[in-house]
């Protein structure tokens, strides 16, 4: 265990899911047919679905494109994008660039002398819980610095205490990179160790005025490429053979928090599949913050506890099932829909 993880386990009650551990020899994975994924596609489409892309073993399973589709157009993911940044912190940590239990105010030094600020962590950016405002106004173009404008948003609760799901959290996370890198643009520590390792270049980042990029949203991907860093998910870190993330490190991703167990960092879990209540995550998250409820709930029932999921507005979907060695994405346009029966469908439930 890194001196990181040690200390994780030493100062929180966080519960870590170890994602990886059920992906083993002594499990028969059950296998996912062709079939089942077409009446998943059908489902999907009947409600402005796009894109389904299914791979078990490294091998794809299904892939269809609606309404004469190609594979290679990139759709908007829009929360999908917080994913990347996440796996950055990751990487930042690898590089020793900072450690996830870090305080964000070693860094941000304006905030050393607020009582509830100079407390916040870099994991507590990273899972929501800091007890910031959410600040849903910064996905406007119209906000010529959104790093500025996010480090100045009031508290709303002491850290550690609520998940206040926005853009705020991971633009502060943006702001502290780019004072680690002395100079060097967020924007290009992403693309270049993560983006770039996964063959997905020239993605537009929503930069504002001052050139800093919109961590919350903004990327545009293919299903091909989405899957991409789905495979580097289920290879613990390796992609093609390369060793782009510390799988010990990585693990920290899928760990929930006391407040929101169903969030890793920057990550949605099902690790509440056995017992919790299924939710559409995008009707809780349309809830003011004080009135979302997420402890005991989960995205589907039927889906594998281990499941991992980058989520995005509009039914924008990469889940990650590394117990079946499976990765789905389902890219589509606003309308009703429900991850759980549509995984129901893909699983053959």
């Amino acid at each position: 265990m890194t001196p990181d993880c040690s200390r994780f386990a030493q100062r929180s009650g966080y519960s870590v899911i170890v994602a990886f551990a059920l992906v083993s020899s002594t499990i028969s994975l059950a296998e996912i047919k062709p079939a089942d994924c077409a009446r998943a596609a059908k489902y999907s489409e009947s409600n402005r679905g796009m894109s389904m892309l299914v791979t078990q073993n490294g091998r794809t399973i299904f892939e269809h494109y609606a309404n004469g589709g190609q594979a290679n157009g990139r759709v908007p993911i829009f929360s999908g994008t917080k994913s990347f940044w996440g796996v950055a912190a990751i990487v930042a940590a690898q590089q020793h660039l900072l450690q996830l239990d870090d305080r964000v105010a070693d860094t941000i030094s304006e905030w050393k002398s607020d009582p509830l600020r100079s407390q916040i962590t870099v994991r507590e950016l990273l899972n929501f819980t800091d007890g910031i405002e959410p600040g849903p106004h910064l996905h406007r173009e119209s906000i010529g610095d959104r790093n500025g404008t996010a480090i100045r948003l009031p508290m709303v609760a002491p850290p550690g205490t609520v998940f206040t799901y926005g853009p705020s959290h991971l633009q502060i996370f943006s702001e502290l990179l780019r004072r680690k890198l002395h100079g060097r643009a967020p924007a290009s520590f992403v693309a270049e160790h993560v983006l770039s390792p996964l063959g997905i270049y020239d993605v537009d980042f929503k930069k504002d005025r001052r050139g800093n990029p919109l961590p919350a949203s903004g990327f545009e991907l293919t299903a091909r490429e989405w899957a991409r860093f789905g495979e580097l998910i289920l290879g613990r870190g390796t992609y093609h053979g390369r060793q782009v993330i510390s799988p010990a490190l990585l693990r920290q991703a899928f760990a929930g928090s006391s407040v929101n167990p169903s969030y890793g960092l920057t990550f949605w879990l099902n690790r509440d599949a056995l017992h919790g209540q299924e939710i559409d995550v995008e009707k809780e998250l349309d809830l003011p913050w004080p009135r979302a409820r997420w402890t005991d709930v989960c995205i589907c029932k039927d889906a594998r506890a281990d499941m991992i999921v980058a989520l995005g507005s509009n039914y924008q979907r990469l889940f990650v099932i590394p117990s079946l060695n499976a990765l789905i994405v389902r890219q589509g346009w606003a309308a009703k829909f429900s991850d759980a029966h549509f995984l129901r469908l893909v699983l053959g439930k």
